[in-house]
């Protein structure tokens, strides 16, 4: 890795963001291949049904999509926000992801108005300091809350589809929320996120990854807390 910042402001701009950046284009490029494949598996599952197939337009606007979608998005954005509220108050002896069991963190500072770089709510404090403390956490319940919906609607659509064609009633996004196939699809998501925290926190007491920041140091002590 550059001591130096690069000379070429393109070059400096893709290292300084090259986390993000990475992680955006893994993003797009399995939403592409889900989009893809998604279409193909729909439209076999539509002729079994001797429905008309899809265009990839039109499929990506289908409940199909949407549900596949925001499925997979809702526990993610349920995962983070979680773990950002439980390593609040939560603490795991030995764990990197966990803050330190007695000392006071940085974290817990009271944040300071007078700090010429602080962002513009904690200058301005009041009702702003209030929203932005906890904003974090805020953004990923929104978050959580709309792919939940979003899930709930294009799950609704596609239920329907079959409902009809095995003679039944269509349903609303609210009467598919109702059903065991909605939890059924949100618990086995939800339990998979959970595991991942439970992985992170438990994993990282005994193994190390030299470099990362999320492994404690390759010579620190099992029972070492905090990064």
């Amino acid at each position: 890795m550059p001591t130096q910042p690069p000379k070429s402001n393109v070059l400096k701009f893709l290292y300084e963001n090259s986390l993000l950046l990475v992680g955006g284009l893994l993003v797009l490029v399995t939403l592409i291949g889900q989009l893809f494949t998604g279409w193909h598996d729909y439209n076999s599952e539509l002729e079994d049904m001797r429905l008309l197939p899809l265009t990839l337009g039109a499929y990506a606007q289908s409940g199909h999509f949407l549900e596949a979608t925001f499925e997979n998005w809702e526990s993610e954005f349920l995962q983070m926000g979680l773990y950002v509220v439980l390593t609040i108050w939560l603490r795991q002896r030995g764990s990197s992801e966990s803050k330190k069991l007695y000392e006071e963190e940085e974290v817990d500072q009271e944040p300071d108005p007078t700090k010429e770089d602080a962002p513009g709510p904690v200058k301005r404090g009041g009702w702003q300091l209030a929203l932005y403390r906890r904003s974090l956490s805020i953004a990923f319940f929104l978050l959580f809350f709309g792919s939940f919906w979003l899930h709930a609607k294009g799950g609704a659509e596609v239920y329907s589809i079959e409902q009809v064609h095995n003679g039944k009633s269509a349903v609303g996004t609210l009467d598919y929320m109702t059903t065991s196939r909605f939890w059924f699809e949100s618990f086995q998501n939800w339990q998979s996120e959970f595991l991942s925290i439970v992985s992170i926190v438990g994993l990282s007491i005994f193994l190390r990854q030299h470099g990362s920041p999320e492994s404690k140091q390759v010579d620190a002590a099992h029972t070492e807390t905090g990064k």
